[in-house]
């Protein structure tokens, strides 16, 4: 299958990412368990400095952009799915900072600083029964102004990444009915994590309830503006980069499984026979399609002088691939037979953990709504 590296730095932090690949997998069932993380695969991660791969150089990164973000999504998923979800959303939310220079300056000289010495962040702003932030739902925490300090009070789901957060940005509503963004540290008072998440698929992101309970923070731990607006979220792709990366797991072990596995009534590899040849050849197919889809959305985004602009196709994208990873792993299923479905097989998990990516932003009905309100648009102008 086509290779979707270009430069000698992108081989070579494919190939540092691979390396780790066996270890992830051979850690992979710890993850089945309720409130597990995986403390060891973020720790080499650390080790190989993946936190400040897209931090840029004047704070002492990587510098590197979406497009080796992604590579490295998809390669580190390829190995942990939970894993990749989970360091992806700090490197992403770096990379778009990296990008648009959208946080207050202030604010930004140290929290770099921080990351650069091995902090992890993520945001928290989905809130149980009050809707999506994306679909317009103000968060009910609040932030009351208190003389030099911030007091929040509220209570955050799907905080990804829980167990070794540093800082974690956290969107209130103030007094004035504006929603702001704070920058609340892990270890201040009245902070605590509830041991909340029991989903079946990708429990290993340990996207936990975040309590905040009468929590003060200095007055200057604004992240951004109010206003502050991103023209386009490219860095969003790493979802279904570590979509992908699952199903080339799952596409692998069915691969080998079908070259190797030779039935006694059958007296050669099942791979051989037309049906699973049929399955592979569509498994193949899908794959190299997906992959084609998302690195020319991401070469596109990289060379737009309008990314908002591409906003579109980076929700299209988002949602053929995870849709296209989806499809290769129940193929993978069919050509691995009943034992997919067996506790200790790895499938059950790439089955189960795939399926995650139908709930992550964008959400497939908003860009369906979208895309049908679009076309309806055009033939009543035509009419008019």
């Amino acid at each position: 299958m086509e290779s979707f590296v270009k430069t000698p730095e992108q081989q070579k932090l494919l190939d540092q990412l691979k390396e780790l690949q066996p270890a992830f997998q051979k850690r992979e069932p710890e993850l089945d368990a309720l409130g597990s993380f995986p403390f060891n695969n973020i720790a080499d991660l650390k080790k190989l400095d993946y936190h400040t791969l897209t931090l840029p150089k004047e704070f002492g990164g990587q510098g590197f952009g979406l497009y080796e973000y992604i590579l490295a999504q998809e390669a580190i998923s390829e190995g942990s799915g939970a894993t990749g979800l989970s360091i992806g959303w700090h490197v992403g939310i770096v990379l778009e900072y990296a990008e648009n220079r959208h946080w207050h300056r202030e604010s930004a000289d140290w929290l770099m600083e921080k990351i650069q010495h091995g902090a992890l962040i993520n945001t928290a702003a989905t809130e149980n029964n009050a809707g999506s932030p994306l679909r317009g739902a103000l968060p009910r925490t609040t932030a009351v102004q208190d003389g030099n300090e911030w007091v929040l009070n509220g209570e955050k789901t799907y905080t990804s990444l829980a167990p070794v957060l540093d800082y974690i940005f956290v969107t209130a509503t103030t007094e004035n009915s504006t929603v702001m963004t704070f920058i609340v540290p892990r270890d201040a008072e009245g902070v605590s994590i509830d041991d909340s998440w029991d989903m079946l698929a990708m429990r290993g992101t340990a996207s936990q309830t975040l309590i905040l309970d009468n929590v003060r923070i200095p007055v200057s731990y604004v992240l951004k503006p109010s206003h502050a607006q991103t023209p386009a979220k490219g860095w969003l792709l790493h979802i279904p980069a570590c979509y992908i990366g699952i199903a080339a797991a799952a596409r692998t072990y069915a691969v080998q499984f079908a070259a190797g596995y030779i039935p006694a009534s059958l007296g050669k590899p099942i791979a051989e026979t037309p049906n699973i040849k049929q399955l592979i050849g569509e498994m193949e197919l899908e794959l190299a399609t997906a992959r084609h889809l998302l690195y020319g959305t991401v070469e596109r985004y990289e060379h737009a002088e309008d990314k908002a602009m591409l906003a579109e196709a980076l929700s299209i994208t988002k949602i053929a691939v995870t849709n296209a990873a989806i499809g290769i792993v129940d193929k993978a299923m069919k050509i691995v037979g009943s034992r997919a479905l067996s506790e200790s097989n790895p499938m059950h998990r790439h089955y189960l953990n795939v399926r995650a990516g139908l709930y992550n932003p964008p959400m497939e009905d908003m860009v369906k709504a979208q895309l049908a309100s679009q076309a309806i648009g055009i033939f009543r102008a035509e009419e008019n």
